[in-house]
């Protein structure tokens, strides 16, 4: 397999020159050998330790460290970039299609600001997790190829095993990537920068010249739009959605401080760093909308007619508005196997969303609970809450027209009945802090490979967290 450098046309200020440490205790902790087969490398154990550690370079020899700039909760940052990861290479996949391969953890570089580089294995072990359970739920995510322990430590509020992380991703470009080269008023790189991004996920635009500007920023509207709500339809919160965190193609990326919602509320925080509540579970829709609108503003180093383009972008932002209105109703009409709309239906949702608030029940399994009380087995796995009973007397009044089976159709495509619940991820990351391993990791991580497949699973794999107000996830840095 060829590979090559996409980024270092750019230039050496966006693509840093960067070479990643050597670790020569390295060790081969966890592999995704389906993402391995699937996107072409074809890796053996041997090979992925060799090129991960550094100990063997890829034929690029071209590694590099992104610089971008960012909104972090809010207060723009001009320059921040790849502090502890390094773009290894790139390579066309089976599929034809370009992919990332880049390492987190793999030392310090330019953009370090004082840190090491480096990452605990916690961390490492939650983003394997996290990215092959958000890719079986369906939803537009980055891939964790791998994850190896370094031999070394790392302090973190105490001395933890130090890990790398591969990464898979079809590519890198940030909304933060657009707004360090609007600052540096670099249109030239500007305009490579999204030609690079419409061929790596927006291929079928075909408008030249401003038009194609439009064109673009619209596109990547849509992927927002799609991508938050297939995050509302699972339950998961991302905890930092800075716009140096946002990939223009629609996936997501960085999972630190992530976690999925358990017991229901709009304004569920479990990230560290967000005391303001900013990147809540109900507060993600609005805060993708501002990050598109961060793009828009840097999109205008591309176009003459500043009034025309502001007219064009907000166009495109009150379309994003429009696509996420009506894809939101939709989600809820389908979690509810409502196979055609009523107005009145808005006010049955309402009720039930009231209801899981104020009794704070658990989001995945009500849904879960529901979708099983239409089959002839399973609601025992997934029993309804007592407090739901006269909501669920209206919502079976509400759907008597419909077959069992119609509604299971449009139910289980929605409502999975296993997601990674937080408590046991935790407690696979203290397993392999403890032991190195994980006996029960396998096990599960098969099971989530099939979400949306009811069937009877272990207890502690549908338990929500006993205590989680105060479950907190961190950046890992």
């Amino acid at each position: 397999m060829m590979f090559y450098s996409r980024y270092t046309q750019l230039g050496a200020e966006f693509a840093v020159p960067a070479k990643p440490d050597t670790f020569e205790q390295a060790k081969l902790l966890l592999m995704n050998s389906e993402l391995n087969n699937d996107v072409g490398l074809a890796w053996d154990s041997e090979e992925t330790l060799g090129y991960l550690s550094g100990q063997h370079v890829l034929s690029s020899g071209k590694s590099v460290a992104l610089a971008y700039s960012g909104h972090q909760f809010g207060h723009f940052n001009p320059l921040l970039g790849d502090g502890r990861a390094h773009l290894l290479a790139s390579f066309t996949g089976r599929d034809d299609k370009a992919y990332d391969i880049q390492l987190k953890g793999s030392g310090a570089t330019s953009f370090s600001r004082g840190g090491d580089g480096l990452c605990a294995l916690g961390p490492a072990v939650r983003e394997f997790i996290m990215s092959q359970a958000m890719k079986s739920l369906g939803v537009p995510t980055t891939q964790c190829l791998a994850v190896l322990t370094t031999g070394q430590s790392v302090y973190r509020q105490g001395h933890l095993p130090g890990a790398l992380v591969a990464r898979i991703a079809h590519s890198h470009i940030r909304v933060g990537s657009f707004q360090l080269l609007a600052l540096r008023q670099d249109s030239d790189a500007m305009r490579q920068l999204m030609e690079l991004a419409i061929a790596d996920a927006f291929e079928e635009i075909v408008a030249q010249g401003e038009e194609r500007v439009f064109a673009f920023f619209d596109r990547v509207c849509q992927a927002q739009c799609v991508l938050i709500l297939k995050w509302l339809q699972v339950g998961f919160i991302h905890g930092v959605m800075n716009t140096d965190n946002t990939l223009v193609n629609g996936e997501t990326i960085d999972y630190g401080p992530c976690a999925m919602m358990e017991r229901f509320s709009f304004s569920r925080v479990y990230s560290s760093i967000d005391s303001q509540g900013r990147y809540a579970f109900g507060q993600q829709p609005n805060i993708a909308s501002w990050n598109c609108a961060r793009l828009a503003e840097s999109l205008l180093l591309l176009c003459e007619n500043e009034e025309h383009a502001v007219e064009r972008f907000s166009h495109s932002l009150v379309a994003f508005s429009e696509t996420f209105n009506v894809g939101y109703r939709e989600l809820w009409r389908k979690k509810l196997g409502l196979l055609d709309w009523h107005e009145e239906d808005q006010g049955l949702i309402n009720e039930l969303l009231e209801l899981m608030t104020t009794h704070q029940l658990d989001y995945t399994n009500t849904f879960a609970a529901l979708t099983a009380s239409k089959m002839e087995t399973f609601q025992t796995q997934y029993p309804q809450s007592d407090v739901l009973a006269a909501w669920v007397r209206k919502w079976s009044q509400r759907t008597k027209q419909y077959t069992s089976e119609a509604m299971l159709e449009c139910m289980v495509a929605v409502n999975p009945a296993l997601i990674p619940r937080n408590e046991l991820v935790e407690e696979i990351i203290q397993e392999f802090y403890e032991k190195g391993e994980s006996p029960q990791l396998n096990g599960w991580l098969t099971a989530l490979k099939t979400p949306y497949e009811y069937q009877h699973y272990p207890l502690k794999w549908l338990t929500s967290q006993s205590n989680t107000a105060h479950y907190q996830t961190f950046c890992g840095t």
